[in-house]
């Protein structure tokens, strides 16, 4: 009966591949679920990954944002080290520099002026005394301007030793002596810096009182005029000297006790202004007065002259009253010559009417002849200069009046 009977095979199949079965379920579900755990946690770390992203990002905004509020409490202000680190900052050799530079700026730059004529032992002294006073007063801005009168001696080739050593000093020869106020003229003309001295080449003068002078044009003055208040020189030279003074200081209408003096400061609109020629250098100050320039004098110390001998004679002052005759006339009435013709000439011409009146009172009275009176024609030729006098003022205002066109005066600032 085994054997004959057909056996069934079970539904549920054998234990082994229930097992199996199994198995391979729960494999396919727990990859499922790892698959499923693995996606959860990409998202979570996403999630996160962009949680973080943007808290950065607020933190950044937020320090942002504080900096910038920092930045407008403190008015933007750079932090130490930006301020420790600048380069526009000068260093000390710079800032020294700059100070030096506006020490020199401060100080005038200076202009000498020698005229000389045959003073070849006074030259390198005088030089060796006078460029140290320049480099300290004017910081090295300076130029000395000799101005070779004509001399017959070596004076010329010491200057040419001068000038090689020091590019400062400058001359100029004259083919023949022209005289003083031709040399200053042309040393007026050259210079070209802000103050300008004029001294003699003889040693008499001290450069030691160039700073006193300096210092005095600081003080607003135009001209200061050098005063030898004690002068070495010979009485014969004293005497004459202190009349010329006193008589130029009356007639000029300026209170200075020493209109010769050589060694003088002026300003550079001065020398510009002033023209000098002929013998007019003693009367420069009178004639920058004229102008309307401020004028003052200062003592100054004079030495007695070391080598050589004096280069002027006495005719020099009967030459000086006749160039302060010039001077009067030329710069008080050479806009208005009726002024002093006319008066000249008015006197004169009173003066001969009254004359020939008294004259003719007498005559008329019979108690004189005319012709027994020589009186008569002295009357009739003052009266015939006043005409004449007057005549010729009037001839002036002519003659100024067509030349008003090129009037030039003195102006001393525009705006």
């Amino acid at each position: 009966m085994e054997d004959g009977v057909n056996e069934q095979p079970e539904l549920g199949g054998t234990s082994d591949e229930k097992r199996q079965g199994g198995n391979r379920r729960s494999g396919r579900r727990f990859d499922k679920h790892r698959r499923q755990k693995n996606r959860n946690s990409n998202e979570i770390n996403a999630e996160g990954a962009e949680n973080q992203t943007e808290s950065e990002e607020n933190s950044l905004a937020d320090l942002s944002e504080n900096a910038a509020q920092t930045d407008r409490q403190r008015g933007n202000r750079p932090d130490r080290r930006e301020r420790r680190d600048r380069s526009d900052r000068p260093d000390r050799g710079e800032r020294s520099f700059r100070g030096e530079r506006q020490d020199r700026s401060s100080k005038p730059s200076i202009t000498v002026v020698i005229p000389l004529l045959n003073e070849e032992e006074s030259l390198p002294e005088l030089v060796s005394r006078l460029t140290p006073v320049l480099e300290t007063e004017s910081a090295g801005r300076y130029e000395v301007l000799f101005i070779d009168d004509g001399s017959t001696d070596g004076s010329w080739e010491i200057l040419r030793t001068l000038h090689r050593r020091n590019g400062r000093i400058h001359a100029n020869r004259f083919r023949r002596n022209y005289g003083k106020s031709a040399a200053l003229a042309v040393g007026f003309a050259q210079a070209k810096n802000d103050i300008v001295i004029t001294m003699d080449a003889d040693l008499q003068d001290d450069p030691l009182e160039i700073p006193n002078l300096v210092a005095k044009i600081n003080e607003g003055y135009d001209l200061v005029s050098g005063w030898k208040k004690r002068r070495k020189d010979p009485l014969e030279k004293r005497l004459p000297s202190k009349f010329f003074n006193y008589v130029t200081s009356v007639v000029s209408g300026i209170k200075l006790h020493d209109f010769n003096c050589g060694l003088k400061a002026y300003r550079r609109d001065v020398i510009k202004t002033v023209q000098v020629y002929g013998e007019m250098h003693r009367y420069i100050p009178a004639l920058a007065y004229w102008e309307g320039f401020r004028i003052t004098e200062l003592p100054v110390t004079h030495h007695a002259r070391k080598f050589g001998s004096s280069k002027f004679g006495f005719s020099r002052y009967f030459k000086g009253f006749l160039d302060l005759l010039t001077v009067v006339f030329t710069t008080r009435f050479i806009k208005r010559p009726l002024h002093l013709f006319g008066t000249l000439g008015s006197l004169f011409t009173i003066t001969g009417f009254c004359i020939d009146l008294y004259l003719s009172i007498e005559w008329w009275l019979k108690e004189t002849s005319l012709t027994n009176r020589p009186l008569m024609l002295m009357g009739i030729a003052f009266i015939i200069v006043g005409v004449q006098l007057i005549s010729i003022g009037l001839i002036g205002e002519m003659i100024v009046k067509n030349s008003l066109s090129h009037a030039e005066y003195s102006v001393k600032e525009r705006l």
